[in-house]
């Protein structure tokens, strides 16, 4: 993959208005396949069996009692609630419904009361990323407490051991992925408990108050105090592992640019972007964030739609001449792994300049 540095002024091959034609004319054919049409009885469906199996799930532990068997169970509540999350991600983009207010509700709903993440943190962050991926100062998501994913970040200066870690950090990558869930419950913790504008402050307390309260009361009632801990440690380490793995393929080792480049939208999008490609099994296992491109383009989009709408996409963006990137699972972890690597090595150029290297693909001119 290629990366964009800030040295590099650039200026887009098409104007703001040539470029922004070039995305409606792709819109309008997504349009014209129906691809863009709500999928009421699908979501129904997911949004009726989500607290059903989250209740068939608890009721199960509860009759299980206290084992070490538990384990398996909260093998099984990490799967559930991670799935739970992606169709909150659906709601919090508007896939569900029309009503900005019901997908707004639905994701406080399934985020913050069944999952444990508050919908006002991720909306903060995810829109921001959305608007500008992978853009240095304005993508939150390539600013991580400690993974570096740019050589800005890993020139910074560290405390000895975040300096120790992410010169390793291609090895540890996987393994701090088990700390990720602990570091999104903190996360919507904070954001709900400190000053600034949260819609729905107020619901998001009572909900994730009632969850995390309410669950961790549960797993020590029903659990000897040395099987809860190591049952809590599983389900939020197996959880935020199988978050970090779903989410890590779509822009990690992908182009990062300079605050200060201008890229029409279609552009903006695809060339940060990545898919994964597999079957229908691994849309369902990673939530259809395996279509990024497509999800990027159209964020509210139906989940079932993107697998059709990907070739529509990946043969428009052949046919103009931009980027398309798709690539198996492995590979794109090892793509990620190889690229954190790199970047926590201490090399300042992790990609060859695409403005040289695949001036056709991006599109752009350049003068240094």
């Amino acid at each position: 993959m290629d990366s964009i540095r800030p040295t590099v002024r650039t200026r887009p091959r098409d104007s703001a208005r040539g470029g922004s034609s070039t995305f409606t004319e792709l819109a309008q054919q997504i349009r014209e396949r129906g691809l863009l049409r709500r999928r009421y009885g699908y979501y129904w469906t997911k949004l009726i069996a989500a607290p059903l199996v989250v209740a068939l799930s608890l009721t199960a532990f509860v009759w299980i009692g206290d084992t070490w068997w538990q384990l398996f169970t909260a093998a099984v509540l990490a799967i559930v609630f991670t799935q739970i999350a992606f169709l909150g991600h659906d709601a919090a983009h508007r896939q569900i419904f029309v009503s900005g207010r019901w997908n707004d509700w639905i994701s406080i709903i399934l985020g913050d009361l069944l999952v444990g993440m508050s919908y006002g943190w991720w909306q903060h962050k995810h829109t921001r990323h959305h608007a500008n991926p992978n853009k240095l100062g304005a993508d939150p998501d390539i600013e991580l407490p400690v993974i570096a994913v740019t050589p800005e970040t890993a020139a910074r200066r560290h405390s000895p051991a975040i300096t120790w870690l992410q010169a390793h950090q291609g090895l540890a990558f996987f393994p701090i992925l088990l700390l990720e869930g602990l570091s999104l419950h903190a996360s919507s913790v904070r954001r709900v408990v400190t000053r600034g504008r949260l819609e729905r402050r107020w619901a998001e307390i009572a909900f994730l108050s009632i969850r995390m309260i309410g669950f961790v009361t549960l797993v020590f009632i029903v659990l000897s105090p040395g099987i809860a801990f190591v049952f809590l440690a599983v389900q939020l380490g197996l959880f935020g592992f199988y978050m970090g793995i779903a989410f890590a393929p779509n822009h990690k080792g992908m182009p990062v640019v300079p605050k200060d480049l201008t890229l029409d939208f279609l552009r903006r999008q695809v060339l940060m972007s990545r898919n994964v490609r597999g079957s229908r099994v691994l849309d369902v296992v990673m939530g259809g964030l395996n279509y990024q491109v497509e999800h990027h383009l159209f964020p509210s989009m139906p989940r079932p739609h993107l697998r059709k709408a990907a070739p529509i996409v990946a043969a428009y963006c052949d046919a103009h001449d931009v980027r398309y990137t798709q690539v198996g699972l492995f590979t794109s972890y090892a793509i990620v792994v190889r690229y954190i690597n790199r970047v926590g090595l201490g090399e300042r150029d992790v990609f060859s300049c695409p403005l040289v290297d695949q001036r056709a693909h991006l599109g752009v001119t350049a003068s240094q």
